[in-house]
């Protein structure tokens, strides 16, 4: 089961975050179709969070087909957003480990590394365009 966390640094409002995060399980293979989404209660009671700010996550992921709410039971996934290449994911997986041990030894913090990597992928992207 899929435990949410908040980044009050993020600037992404709370329920978006939710919403990013089942989205990223599925397409990671972490959630699968007929998996079991966290009751509201007990996201609420594990973030702290308005139960409507949940509520509004769940609704949205159910808007795009994600997820069906059964009334009395609680919230599924309908379908995964995995592709045909999750295969590749492990290999890649222990790449970036290696990668991020190396920067890591390099000296860089978590944010220096997620800019490093942000702005590399940005610049290759608009190397491929």
């Amino acid at each position: 089961m899929i435990e949410f966390s908040l980044d009050a640094r993020s600037g992404v409002s709370p329920y978006l975050q939710v919403v990013q995060q089942v989205r990223r399980a599925l397409r990671l293979g972490l959630l699968e179709k007929g998996d079991q989404l966290p009751t509201v209660k007990d996201v609420v009671a594990r973030l702290a969070i308005n139960p409507n700010t949940v509520l509004k996550a769940y609704r949205e992921l159910e808007r795009d087909g994600l997820v069906a709410a059964r009334p009395g039971v609680g919230t599924f996934v309908t379908r995964t957003l995995a592709s045909s290449s999750l295969a590749a994911h492990e290999p890649l997986r222990r790449d970036l480990a290696k990668w991020l041990a190396k920067a890591r030894q390099a000296g860089l913090d978590d944010e220096s590394i997620e800019d490093l990597f942000t702005s590399s992928f940005r610049s290759a992207d608009e190397e491929i365009a």
